[in-house]
């Protein structure tokens, strides 16, 4: 039994230093030191050995199952030393060559103008509110001056959800709630960016979902030169300071006098091109001077505070100011077209 114990040891060892793969490697220490391995089946015949034979023979099984064990965790190491340098040389990396470039995203370029609106009116005592996409009915016409039966509430121009609740078609509901939150007290200088929805059909110049910024000052004493003074600074900071306005007489519900601002046109200098229609101006946004109704709505004195009110689309005033023809490449998410913009960082 000596004899076949030490034969094993030699034949393992043999086989140890012979193995190439860590797999083969395995497949002898099952075969040596499994349960079912001729080691085992040696030490089973112990029991035919006397009692002082017995101890002998368990240290030499345990001396042959350790150096087996040594052999095959040195075996090991090697193979797996020998693995880790052979996929080095088949994966070298030349520490030469140029890095991959990461692609960097840019503002939106409806985004660059909504903020440059916002801090163009923040530095000018302003704060931004926002309010709900899904309005009552009461707050996106009643409480700003457009009762029940107006034209403007026609189904065909909002998307209903109940009658009393509604996509809202301005972001004018956020300038009734502010004044109903102040509770007649003043002043409020708010501007409102958000997104609206209106039932039309998409084109070139229209959409059915789109971004409007207004304005609300009411205070005391507040006139129609500060409208006017108002909107000349945020044209010029837009557009340039060689920008000239003109103001024209409208009609807006919510707003007693109503005008239309025109700006000089950028392209031909307000001397007529094909992009002003030959007029020399452009039409840029609507205002003016809140409606007395609106301000007894929302709790104000209309004897005491008085307030202006303006209200532009960033779509238009981003195609005007960066010549774009198509307000649908505004939503089409083409990487081709915004990536134009990183120009204009």
């Amino acid at each position: 039994m000596q004899e076949r114990l030490k034969e094993l040891q030699q034949e393992a060892i043999q086989k140890i230093e012979q193995s190439s793969s860590l797999k083969e490697l395995n497949d002898i220490r099952v075969a040596y030191l499994g349960k079912k391995g001729p080691i085992t089946e040696v030490l089973r015949g112990m029991g035919k050995l006397s009692a002082e034979e017995r101890p002998v023979m368990g240290a030499l099984a345990n001396e042959v199952r350790e150096a087996i064990a040594t052999t095959l965790e040195a075996k090991q190491k090697d193979l797996e030393e020998a693995a880790v340098l052979e996929k080095l040389a088949s994966e070298s990396i030349d520490v030469t060559l140029p890095g991959r470039p990461v692609k960097v995203g840019n503002h939106h370029p409806l985004t660059r103008i909504i903020e440059e609106i916002e801090d163009l009116f923040i530095g000018m005592g302003y704060q931004v509110a926002e309010g709900p996409e899904v309005e009552q009915d009461y707050y996106n016409f009643e409480a700003l001056n457009l009762p029940k039966g107006h034209p403007a509430r026609d189904m065909q121009d909002s998307f209903y959800i109940t009658e009393e609740i509604l996509l809202r078609t301005h972001t004018s509901p956020v300038q009734a709630r502010t004044m109903e939150k102040n509770q007649g007290k003043g002043p409020i200088k708010i501007i409102c960016p958000g997104k609206v929805y209106r039932r039309d059909n998409d084109d070139a110049t229209h959409s059915h979902q789109f971004m409007q910024i207004e304005g609300l000052v009411v205070g005391e004493n507040i006139r129609m030169s500060d409208l006017k003074g108002t909107l000349e600074v945020f044209a010029k900071k837009m557009f340039g300071e060689d920008r000239e306005i003109r103001l024209r007489p409208s009609f807006f519900p919510f707003t007693e006098p109503s005008v239309e601002m025109d700006i000089s046109c950028m392209i031909c200098g307000g001397h007529g091109c094909n992009v002003c229609k030959k007029t020399g101006w452009i039409e840029i946004l609507g205002a003016g001077m809140v409606h007395p109704n609106v301000l007894e709505m929302a709790g104000y004195d209309s004897k005491k505070y008085t307030g202006f009110a303006f209200g532009m689309g960033p779509e238009r005033i981003a195609m005007l100011k960066y010549g774009v023809d198509d307000i649908r490449h505004f939503y089409t998410n083409d990487v081709r077209f915004l990536k134009q913009f990183s120009k204009h960082e």
